[in-house]
């Protein structure tokens, strides 16, 4: 995404920017809660059966198109999708549907009310059982608010298992044959980090980076875990009287992980004189014009959607000066 976007209104945004906090909404799908980042929700309408229009062969949970002030957006079933029992619904729930953005789309979610948007911090998100990521991950993690254990669900994974085009295309091909050839050496000689809290989402990124020759890079379940470990690269610059750029050149990082977030993560790292020359690329669904004052304030130098992996790569050769051909000729 560009960095020249429009400022009007950037002060209130900036307000809260990179304090590793974020606010969740929480909602009822029977009587369990669950949570959702309030960067991805646009507005909260009443449930009306007669606004629903029905596609064919949709799956259970797909309820069919929302007519929503003269547009269609998908609508989905939450609580038959989690596998939640259909008839379990307290006889004074509001039903609701949640209109969300992210990656660039809008859809909606129907579920059986919302009590509240509380404001946590990211340090109190548990993640989840790397064996629950790897094999179900409609979640990013957990936190216990009031006595409630609330999941977070992961709403563009979700997405993916109705609309496989939103998903990453980890098998994009961002370079021919004979362009990886002509690429310079440079890129396998440049080190990286990546930050991702989700195995599916790091372990594809890895693959489409590897093939593209970029192949020094050490990967970490959520922002704390990499900080620590660029911390620890920076004692060593310290104590060698050396450049950190001979140690790591760009790191990618989310913006939702457990524990530290990939704003707060940013901010750390352009704050600090002995890492600011670091390159950082937030690469995150939550990309939109807000979301990109955020990334501009606390320094990032350049920040892009999700699906959007060759354009991470362009990115990349950019900011590392590294010159290529690209598959599409350019």
């Amino acid at each position: 995404m560009s960095k020249s976007v429009a400022k009007q209104g950037k002060q209130e945004i900036l307000l809260e920017t990179g304090t590793n906090e974020m606010e969740i909404i929480e909602f009822y799908l029977s009587d369990q809660p669950f949570g959702l980042n309030v960067q991805k929700l646009k507005e909260i309408i009443p449930f009306d059966p007669t606004a629903v229009t029905a596609v064919p062969d949709r799956g259970e949970s797909m309820l069919g198109t929302l007519l929503l002030r003269g547009s269609t957006i998908p609508l989905v079933d939450l609580k038959t999708h989690m596998g939640k029992n259909s008839t379990e619904i307290a006889e004074d729930a509001r039903q609701v549907v949640l209109v969300c953005e992210f990656n660039g789309r809008v859809n909606g979610f129907k579920v059986d009310g919302v009590n509240m948007i509380h404001r946590v911090s990211w340090s109190d998100v548990q993640p989840m059982a790397a064996f629950i990521d790897q094999y179900r991950p409609r979640f990013t993690g957990s936190i216990n608010i009031e006595g409630r254990e609330i999941l977070i669900v992961d709403l563009e994974h979700i997405v993916s298992e109705f609309d496989p085009e939103s998903a990453l295309d980890y098998d994009v091909e961002i370079f021919t044959d004979e362009s990886k050839a002509a690429c310079p050496a440079t890129r396998q000689e440049m080190k990286l980090m990546m930050a991702e809290d989700s195995s599916l989402i790091r372990n594809g990124i890895k693959k489409v980076l590897t093939s593209s020759n970029y192949t020094d890079l050490q990967d970490f379940v959520d922002g704390e875990f990499c900080y620590q470990a660029i911390m620890k690269l920076k004692k060593r610059v310290i104590a060698e009287n050396g450049n950190i750029l001979d140690h790591l050149n760009l790191l990618i990082t989310d913006i939702e992980m457990p524990r530290l977030d990939g704003l707060t993560l940013c901010r750390r790292i352009k704050e600090d004189p002995v890492l600011k020359d670091i390159k950082v690329i937030l690469f995150s669904s939550l990309i939109n014009e807000q979301m990109a004052y955020k990334c501009d304030d606390v320094g990032a130098d350049g920040y892009a959607t999700k699906p959007q992996i060759p354009y991470l790569v362009q990115m990349m050769d950019e900011f590392l000066g590294i010159v290529g051909v690209r598959k599409d000729g350019a």
